[in-house]
């Protein structure tokens, strides 16, 4: 290594050569990164959804669902299996191992299934496919005064074109409902005519057709034979023959039943501002460059904006595009700012021209990175660019040891004579520290490397901050060895100094003063004693876990960022009326013109809270999406609008849910479990009896379950005597299911869609139960017979929906935290309700899910993965320094660094999340490279005949500066983002004071602990020898002794 350092160093052309190379192949690389808001997520998961028009969820569950599981449960790699049953529908959710071949997995998959022929005759073909996460980036309203199949018609056209635009391809519906013809026709119709649904129905799919009947081909060319009468507006259904009388006359659709082109039965409401809206949503892809899409969209709303029918519009509601520069901006405002501010102190405390080379050394580790993280799949995104500012405080500390070496070795007399000397002093500089600059990059590499290798969709986030940095690194390793020396071997001494100059030197000199007269006393005094300096940081070690393990900190999986929307979901029970749901829809406008009304008086008609309001009530559900104003032009933060409008919306008492979101990140519930057991309803009793539990929790809100209430149904029997007249209940059931859901008669193409053509009963008869008394069943001979006359009904308890999980049917109970007090609550549940309960419901399973589910999964990976990756370090470090001990000297800054995290998000009051850890992490890179430089030169000084006591003081004094150096220049790079007060810099500011904090506490860790611990180790080294002569002298003396008693 010594020779390559030198060759380089001798060979500037080389080095010069090396950097614009990187530079060039940097700008290279950054132009082929794709810009994205945030990083895509895959997950090897993948879905399976089989369609069973009318079958009931019972139906669903024990002749699809209850198969699939069956047919897929000996294929490896499985984590778990969960499915869904409902009304005329099955869907099943697998998720694979994370290092699963997936596309193999999927194969085995849909071979199974396609390999299953016990399925009912008329289910649709079963559709498997691979889980894509697609988050929507612009969103685009359609409104106006139009009728819905305008509206409808003119977004789907509208969808098609934006489709098509640079950077989109995938652009999807929001607030439409599905075409639909109902050709529907009454009993009294049928009877009238003496007809049936069936002969209707086949009449219409043997006339509306269109067929290719082969070709003729002649002498003078060939000829296509087609039939070209599908019917696809009212009027030519409606003149659809159904019968021909013997006298010559006919019966057309249009005689017997109405034609109705228009919408599936399942009404909608969607508006924006009070207008009738629907919502272009622009969905991110696997390839995308976000600021193209952007520029793209807008110019096509204006262009199409012209050209729009009369009464329609379109509105830009949200472009992410916008949110994705502020972040940019904010963060390279942030990067170029700490940039500055350490030139600043670099100039101030070594010289100009070393500062000027090491802010070259930072950029040319920067293009380094951006030459390869495109082949390891890293894009342009928050947090790759967050990741270039994280790195900051660690790539500039390898330049400020070598700078700092090669600056004090040109200053010696023996090196500044002449150039020849010089030289050779940026030689001997590099090679001094490159031990400990090699090692230092080793060790922070591992400690980010973990972060690779977690598994699920953790990885996908993680994997764009770990390339960045580990990249940056190992380019900075390069720069710092091999290209800096080069452009510092003719470092002259100064003779004439300016203003500035004198300015300068007296700074850079006060730091030398200071580490001569001050810190040799202090950490002298840390060294004789001790063990009350161990004692001491002792004490601050247990005060920082203490604060960690008592919730004086708080702690999240994910960070709670506030968004600038909130989303109300009000969940309708099953059955409710559509009618309720205007109702709720109408309490919920009420409370936004309130909240509005509220603000205007507060800030006297100046304050904006609300910039559009967009709302959609099916039977289900009621939702309201509130686009916020800017937060600078607001008095409200997106919480506490989100809670005033949830005070001001009032009960819901018939609502099975209300939710109110207004960060970016939905964490899910605080408290969530899921409870299995194969019955249904030992599964709703426990479930019941454990919400009941939790009520009495004063820190649990909301509490809640997944579990569908019970219906009511209509249940038919045949009565004994139906079967005299040929009639099975198979084929009643099929004539009721005619009348009521309707026979499919064939499905129109149009627009790209599918338009199902239904042949039924009037939508009044569909909703009235006395229709079912004057309906008639058909026999086989052509009589009619009133199905009482048949069949008897009944009520009783229905289901609306069965979820299964590994094979059992499942809930999930969940609740919303007001304190961080999960732990708390489970342990009492434990010893207090669980054992119990469970023995009341024998066979009952449950288990965490959802937050909490992954927050364990993810520590218990993260401390596996770190206790491999400390491990390594530590066998790395005693490798180079023959040493079982100063390993640990050099590792033990790393608690400390994570306890001065945790000071650091209690004094700022931030709560502790994953990302927090990537703080650490850096942290950690930077205080062990301190510890290496310590131990390093301390280890030469005891090499060249020094007292071991004295050189740990010494090497202190000698390395103080690079030490301060890199832990100012650490905490300065950072505190444009730690002051930085916007939305887009809250995401990220736990790293950054996780770093800033971690460098500052153990940076009297590495100073005055480490010495300490060094001569504590001496103490117990002394103190072992000692014993061992103690002990050989015992026993030479008894063997004296028992030789002279012989």
């Amino acid at each position: 290594m010594n020779k390559l350092i030198e060759w380089w160093a001798r060979n500037s052309v080389a080095a010069n050569l090396a950097m614009v190379g990187i530079f060039v192949a940097g700008i290279i690389g950054f132009a082929s990164m794709e810009r994205e808001m945030d990083p895509q997520v895959r997950f090897p998961g993948l879905e399976i959804r089989v369609s069973w028009p009318g079958a009931a969820p019972q139906e669903v569950e024990e002749q699809i669902v209850a198969r699939i599981e069956e047919a897929v449960s000996d294929l490896d790699n499985i984590e778990w299996v969960r499915s869904t049953s409902s009304e005329g529908q099955g869907e099943i959710y697998i998720l694979a191992e994370s290092n699963v071949d997936f596309s193999r997995f999927m194969n085995d998959i849909k071979i199974r299934v396609d390999g299953i022929s016990s399925f009912p005759r008329d289910i649709e073909p079963p559709q498997v496919h691979q889980w894509v996460n697609r988050n929507e980036f612009i969103r685009v309203a359609v409104h106006g005064d139009l009728s819905e199949r305008e509206l409808k018609r003119l977004a789907e056209q509208l969808r098609r074109e934006a489709a098509t635009l640079p950077a989109i391809s995938v652009v999807e519906l929001f607030g439409t409902r599905m075409e639909e013809v109902s050709i529907e026709v009454s009993e009294m119709a049928l009877r009238r005519y003496g007809m049936t649904f069936q002969e209707l129905a086949d009449a219409i799919r043997a006339n509306s057709l269109n067929q290719s009947a082969g070709t003729v081909r002649t002498e003078v060319g060939t000829y296509q034979l087609k039939v070209r009468n599908q019917a696809d507006t009212e009027q030519e259904f409606a003149n659809i023959i159904v019968r021909q009388t013997a006298d010559g006359g006919t019966i057309r659709v249009g005689d017997v039943a109405n034609v109705v082109d228009g919408f599936e039965d399942n009404e909608i409401l969607a508006t924006l501002n009070g207008e009738p809206a629907v919502l272009l949503q622009v969905m991110t892809t696997e390839t995308m460059d976000i600021v193209t899409a952007s520029d793209s969209i807008r110019k096509w709303i204006a262009e199409r904006s012209e050209t729009l029918p009369a009464g329609a519009r379109l509105t830009l509601w949200t472009d992410n595009a916008e949110d994705f520069k502020g972040r940019m901006e904010t963060i390279g405002s942030s990067a170029f700012q700490g940039l500055m501010l350490v030139l600043l102190v670099l100039v101030f405390s070594l010289r100009p021209k070393v500062a000027f080379w090491v802010a070259i050394g930072i950029a040319t580790a920067y293009a380094g990175a951006f030459v390869l993280l495109p082949s390891v799949g890293v894009s342009l995104n928050m947090l790759s660019t967050f990741a270039f500012l994280l790195v900051l405080g660690i790539v500039v500390d390898d330049a400020i040891v070598v700078g700092e070496s090669i600056h004090s070795e040109s200053h010696s007399p023996e090196h500044a004579s002449d150039r020849s000397g010089r030289l050779n002093a940026a030689v001997l500089g590099t090679q001094l520290v490159a031990k400990p600059v090699i090692f230092a990059v080793v060790t922070t590499v591992l400690a980010f490397l973990p972060w690779i290798f977690i598994s699920g969709s953790t990885s996908e986030f993680t994997r764009h901050i770990t390339w960045v940095v580990i990249l940056a690194l190992l380019f900075s390793l390069v720069e710092s060895l091999f290209i800096l020396p080069a452009h510092l071997r003719n470092l002259k001494p100064r003779t004439e100094l300016g203003r500035f100059g004198r300015v300068q030197k007296r700074i850079a000199d006060s730091i030398v003063h200071f580490a001569q007269n001050h810190y040799r006393r202090i950490g002298q005094w840390a060294v004789d004693r001790r063990y009350l300096t161990l004692s001491i940081f002792i004490a601050v070690l247990m005060i920082g876990f203490g604060m960690f393990g008592s919730g004086w900190v708080k702690k999240s999986f994910m960070p709670d960022i506030e968004s600038d929307q909130i989303v109300v979901n009000v969940v309708m029970p099953e059955g409710a009326p559509y009618s309720r749901a205007l109702e709720v829809l109408a309490q919920l406008q009420d409370a936004e013109k309130r909240l509005e009304e509220e603000v205007n008086q507060r800030t006297e008609g100046q304050g904006v809270l609300i910039e559009n309001w967009y709302t959609r009530s099916r039977r289900d559900s009621v939702i309201a999406i509130v686009q916020l104003a800017p937060p600078e032009m607001r008095d409200m933060s997106a919480k506490d609008a989100a809670l005033r409008l949830r005070e001001l919306l009032g009960d819901v008492p018939d609502a099975k849910e209300v939710s109110v979101q207004y960060s970016l990140n939905d964490n899910g519930p605080g408290f969530e479990l899921s409870i299995r057991h194969p019955d249904l309803d030992v599964l709703r009793s426990a479930t019941a009896e454990l919400e009941t539990q939790l009520r009495t929790y004063g820190s649990l809100y909301d509490v809640r379950n997944n579990l569908e209430g019970a219906s009511e149904e209509i249940r038919i029997d045949l009565k004994p005597g139906a079967a005299k007249l040929g009639l099975t209940l198979a084929e009643v059931n099929r004539q009721v299911r005619q009348a009521y859901f309707g026979e499919e008669v064939q499905r129109l193409p149009r627009a790209g869609q599918d338009v199902k053509v239904m042949v039924r009963y009037p939508l009044a008869s569909r909703r009235s139960i006395e229709s079912l008394k004057d309906f008639h069943v058909r026999t086989a001979d052509g009589r009619e017979v009133p199905l009482l006359a048949v069949a008897d009904l009944e009520y009783a308890p229905g289901i609306k929906r069965i979820q299964r999980w590994n094979g059992n049917r499942a809930a999930r109970v969940m609740a919303d935290l007001k304190d961080d007090v999960r732990g708390d609550i489970m342990d009492d549940l434990n010893e207090n309700f669980f054992p119990e309960w469970e023995k009341r419901y024998p066979g009952i399973v449950r288990g965490a899910v959802g937050q909490a589910e992954g927050e364990k999964r993810f520590i218990q990976e993260v401390l596996g993965l770190y206790t491999m990756a400390f491990f390594a370090m530590y066998s790395l470090l005693a490798v180079a320094f023959r040493s079982y001990f100063q390993p640990i000297l050099i590792l033990i800054a790393i608690p400390f660094a994570f306890v001065g995290a945790i000071f650091g998000h209690g004094v700022m009051g931030m709560t502790m999340a994953i990302f927090s850890y990537f703080g650490i992490a850096a942290a950690a890179g930077v205080v062990v490279n301190d510890n290496l430089v310590l131990m390093d030169h301390s280890n030469r000084l005891r090499d060249q005949g020094m007292d071991p006591m004295k050189a740990i003081v010494e090497a202190g004094v000698a390395r103080f500066r690079p030490i301060l150096l890199t832990t100012v220049t650490t905490i300065v790079g950072l505190l444009p983002m730690m002051m930085e007060r916007s939305i887009q810099a809250a995401f990220l500011q736990p790293i950054v004071v996780a770093l800033a904090f971690g460098v500052f506490v153990a940076f009297f860790v590495t100073l005055l602990l480490v010495p300490a611990l060094y001569t504590i180790g001496l103490d117990i080294s002394a103190g072992a020898t000692r014993a061992k002569e103690s002990v050989k002298s015992r026993m030479v003396a008894l063997t004296a002794k028992a030789s002279a008693n012989s």
